[in-house]
């Protein structure tokens, strides 16, 4: 496989500065592919499947979201779903083609509603473990490991526990020093996510306005790209009922079952998922 390092990219949004990394060799071609994070992670949860996309010969963007990892906090603390539509409309402007759409979770969410309701400015779409009518159990624990830990961990040993906890099948890493990519240590001593406590705090509403079934419906009947639903076979968040009502909203898409995945799609089975991944832009000539 290609040794691929990333290049920087930043992007200004209005008041917020969006940075993210592209991956690709010097003889990359095609379609270009972009992944968004879900709510509470960072670009970084992406690296595997980009380093692997870009292997491939794609030419590959990982996106912070607005309060995310480097990319900077809402001044207003607008944490909307418009706000981050707006922010990857601009992503798209600055890389001058209509991309493949990758979206996990909140990425997914923004994706469909840009994909959707800004007809052109997507080529494809890829929806990693979210619907339009989502699990309210699964999003209520997600919601619960973030603001458990709102005011930061003594220890990584610490952040790995509590990662462990919400998710016991992954493999807790012998080597803390990845987790730093989604922590930050902070001047008293502990580390912190690295995303913005305005983002969660909000939370309660903010996310209902995020996983509204009325808006997402709307915006998944008006998409008319090639679709792919990726779904964990082990996820709390989407059901077999979720992707069914999916289907009915958008017909003409594929499904992907990763059945030794939960919500954490590409990192729970990195290697499934990128093939999923391929065989889907194999099947439309993206």
């Amino acid at each position: 496989m290609l040794d691929i390092t990333p290049e920087p990219l930043s992007i200004d949004s209005g008041a917020v500065r969006i940075v993210g990394d592209r991956w690709a060799s010097e003889t990359a071609k095609g379609t270009p592919i972009v992944l968004l994070h879900g709510g509470g992670q960072t670009r970084h949860s992406w690296d595997r499947s980009a380093a692997a996309l870009a292997a491939r010969g794609r030419e590959v963007y990982t996106i912070d979201l607005r309060g995310h990892g480097d990319s900077s906090w809402a001044p207003d603390g607008n944490y909307g779903i418009d706000a981050f539509v707006g922010d990857i409309r601009n992503v798209v402007t600055t890389i001058g083609r209509a991309p493949i759409l990758v979206g996990a979770s909140l990425g997914g969410i923004t994706s469909l509603c840009l994909a959707g309701e800004n007809p052109g400015t997507a080529t494809a779409l890829v929806m990693v473990d979210v619907v339009v009518h989502v699990e309210s159990e699964g999003i209520g624990r997600i919601q619960s490991f973030m603001t458990d830990h709102i005011d930061g961990f003594a220890t990584l040993e610490d952040v790995a526990d509590a990662v462990t906890a919400y998710n016991p099948e992954r493999k807790r890493p012998r080597n803390l020093d990845g987790l730093k990519k989604n922590v930050r240590l902070h001047d008293d001593g502990r580390w912190y996510w690295h995303w913005d406590p305005a983002f969660i705090r909000s939370s309660g509403n903010e996310a209902r306005r995020h996983t509204d079934p009325a808006r997402l419906g709307a915006a998944a009947q008006q998409v008319k790209v090639p679709t792919l639903i990726v779904r964990g076979g082990k996820s709390d968040v989407v059901s077999e009922a979720g992707v069914a009502s999916m289907l009915e909203l958008v017909p003409h898409a594929d499904v992907a079952d990763v059945s030794a995945a939960g919500h954490m799609v590409a990192g729970d089975d990195n290697q499934v998922f990128a093939t999923a991944i391929d065989d889907f832009l194999d099947k439309h000539t993206l």
